[in-house]
């Protein structure tokens, strides 16, 4: 069994300056949930997003929101483990491929 990994779409109600005409993140969001669900269909995970202008109280996500913020990251930033995996308009491909790599199956 895997352990369930969690994938946070840090970004803002505003969509970045550099990616006007890319989807927001909350919609980066739940087109990724959907997207892994289907392709890795029963293996648990978790996609949550997170505003960069008002993060949890949660340390960890709080600076890498203040990162992102401080460091000028196109957003949506996809973060697992807190690794950057993904920023501006992300690839599935490079997503999946970070699944995989951590003991994912494929289902479809």
């Amino acid at each position: 069994m895997v352990n369930e990994a969690k994938l946070y779409v840090y970004g803002s109600t505003t969509i970045c300056a550099s990616c006007v005409g890319a989807p927001s993140s909350k919609e980066t969001e739940e087109w990724l949930r959907a997207a892994i669900g289907r392709k890795f269909s029963g293996q648990p995970f978790v996609v949550e997003y997170v505003d960069i202008f008002n993060p949890p109280n949660e340390v960890a996500l709080a600076d890498m929101a203040n990162k992102i913020v401080d460091e000028d990251y196109m957003y949506p930033v996809i973060v697992v483990d807190g690794e950057i995996i993904a920023e501006g308009n992300p690839r599935l491909k490079d997503i999946y491929q970070v699944m995989e790599d951590r003991g994912y199956l494929a289902t479809m």
